[in-house]
């Protein structure tokens, strides 16, 4: 037995049955900048952490800066696709694919900047042979891992419905493409049954994912809240990068939307609506980021600690100045401007906000590594840290690699879930006759009148 169809949702089955000159353009000039990144990685390999600017005591920089923020990127799919299905926000439907993507191809490069970071990959056994749970360093390794795992798995439910459907309308079954639909679809028909129980799957590991989400960025601030060096050691610090995550894995999520409207005309099923609704979203969370940013650095000028305050006069008048205003302009001020103001709030806007809260995010994390280092309370002399030609080759790598591997994937399999949109088509009119009705009693439907 074979899956029916999409019906009128054939269009967005087009992008992947045809590849234009542009696409292959964007393959060479992303496959150029990961060859650079795999390059100066070798060098690093070959020649060893001296090549970067890491020093004593300055012994984490960009790497560990990238770790974080892909970390808080893939949480765009966590909170899109599994936190509002469990409140069944209708409207998620058209972005939860991107967004799960956006997890499962950030992961890796969050979780790789790690291994980069170490110099020799090798020394990875020592945590494994060696490793004690009294080091949030381990903590952070286990809920990582656990997370890359449950968001594959999650992904890859989600797409099970939709491959069946590119196994049908693939005219060369023989292909190589086809065997590959054949295989990954694991016999799906689209019964009743079926669908009854991925929903039931989906549902459970939403749960377990939005768990997993505030575990996972915690854990990740644990590695500098657990220390006593000045900047980090603070309470506020879990719930801090968890909004920071969150903030970041929205905008990136407008970003990626933005894209796949504009390249596979999606027009009719990614509207201005639903920008309208994720740029709200992001104005709350800018105010949200904005206040644990007053909040952390509020506490710190009144307690007025010595070690804690030569920190925060690098950060505000010092030599991170630059970096520190400018992410405060790129985080807060520029999108209260533009997505508070109705008439800036398109789609233009908001892609123009998440880009700034992007860039500005990843001072965020810089700002919160870098200075903390270079001011210890060991006696060590006041530090330096500038990153080499070879850090700033392999971030680029990272990048470059994560959206080749995104433009891959929508070449591969809709970039939108398909399944999830038609079916809610066919229950639309019910749920929206049953949710007014729970917000008006007595009402009835036009039919009934």
């Amino acid at each position: 037995m074979r899956y029916r169809g999409p019906g009128e949702d054939a269009p967005l089955f087009q992008p992947i049955m045809r590849t234009g000159l542009r696409f292959y353009l964007l393959l060479a000039i992303l496959t150029t900048v990961v060859a650079w990144g795999v390059s100066a990685y070798y060098r690093q390999l070959t020649q060893g952490l001296g090549v970067t600017g890491m020093n004593q005591p300055v012994f984490m920089g960009v790497y560990i800066v990238n770790f974080v923020f892909f970390i808080g990127l893939s949480h765009a799919g966590t909170l899109i696709s599994a936190i509002l299905r469990i409140v069944k926000a209708e409207w998620r439907r058209p972005f939860t694919r991107a967004a799960e993507a956006i997890t499962v191809f950030s992961l890796p490069f969050g979780a790789g900047s790690i291994i980069i970071d170490l110099g020799r990959p090798d020394r990875m056994l020592n945590l494994i042979q060696h490793g004690s749970f009294q080091s949030p360093i381990l903590w952070d390794v286990t809920s990582v891992s656990l997370y890359m795992l449950s968001s594959l798995f999650y992904f890859y439910f989600a797409l099970i419905p939709d491959i069946a459907m590119c196994r049908d309308q693939l005219e060369d079954v023989g292909s190589l493409r086809g065997w590959l639909y054949e295989k990954l679809a694991l016999g799906w028909t689209g019964s009743p049954e079926q669908h009854r129980r991925l929903n039931t799957v989906m549902n459970i590991m939403a749960v377990w994912l939005t768990m997993l989400v505030v575990t996972v960025h915690t854990v990740v601030s644990w590695i500098f809240g657990m220390t006593v060096v000045p900047g980090w050691h603070t309470a506020i610090i879990g719930p801090y990068f968890l909004a920071g995550a969150i903030f970041c894995g929205v905008a990136a999520l407008i970003i990626v939307a933005a894209i796949l409207r504009r390249a596979y005309h999606l027009e009719d099923y990614i509207k201005p609506v639903h920008f309208r609704a994720l740029s709200i979203f992001l104005l709350a969370l800018s105010l949200v980021w904005f206040y644990f940013t007053f909040a952390e650095f509020l506490t710190t000028y009144y307690g007025n600690e010595p070690a804690h305050m030569v920190i925060f006069n690098a950060k505000f008048w010092g030599e991170f100045a630059s970096s520190f205003w400018l992410m405060v302009l790129l985080c807060f001020v520029v999108p209260v401007v533009i997505l508070s103001n109705p008439f800036t709030r398109t789609i233009t806007g908001a892609v123009a906000a998440s880009v700034a809260i992007n860039v500005g995010m990843w001072l965020e994390r810089y700002t919160v590594v870098v200075p903390s280092l270079t001011r210890p309370r060991l006696p060590y002399g006041i530090g330096f840290y500038g990153p080499t030609w070879v850090e700033w080759a392999i971030t680029a790598g990272c990048f470059a690699f994560f959206a080749l591997l995104y433009a891959v994937f929508t070449k591969v399999f809709p970039a939108i879930a398909v399944w999830e949109v038609h079916e809610a088509r066919e229950r639309s009119i019910p749920e929206a006759i049953e949710r007014l009705e729970s917000y008006i009693p007595g009402m009835v439907s036009a039919s009934e009148g």
